[in-house]
């Protein structure tokens, strides 16, 4: 079955689910744990510039996710949370294995996939994107 509106439907789930789990990963990096500590994090991981990288990924987390939610520039932003997260992996959790309960690179591996989905196939009609392009 090749639906226009069920394929709409599950680009706005992918959407919404991964706006509201990088909007509480930004969150956490802001306020949860704090820019000091996630810096540490990333100065650890060895992660070039980690003060920078810091507010560099809760920014794109917080804003991204939301623009994700709203669906505007959605392939845009998708596609910058998608290199992240292979930074992310590569930085952050390569080295503790495949499982995400070990820290390792399964969870930034699903992010990874389900962003280059909503890459390839766009927001869907249900986004700010479809109304901004249709007028």
């Amino acid at each position: 079955m090749n639906s226009p509106a069920l394929r709409d439907f599950a680009l706005l789930m992918a959407r919404l689910v991964l706006g509201v789990v990088f909007i509480a990963h930004g969150y956490q990096h802001w306020i949860g744990e704090g820019m000091r500590r996630t810096a540490q994090q990333f100065a650890q991981a060895g992660v070039p510039q980690p003060r920078l990288a810091a507010y560099l990924a809760g920014s794109l987390e917080l804003v991204g996710g939301a623009m994700l939610i709203i669906g505007l520039l959605t392939t845009i932003v998708a596609g910058i949370l998608a290199l992240m997260m292979l930074a992310a992996g590569y930085f952050m959790h390569l080295e503790a294995g495949f499982f995400a309960s070990d820290g390792g690179i399964e969870f930034p591996l699903v992010l990874t996939v389900l962003l280059g989905l909503i890459v390839v196939f766009g927001s869907g009609r249900v986004s700010l994107d479809k109304v901004l392009i249709d007028g």
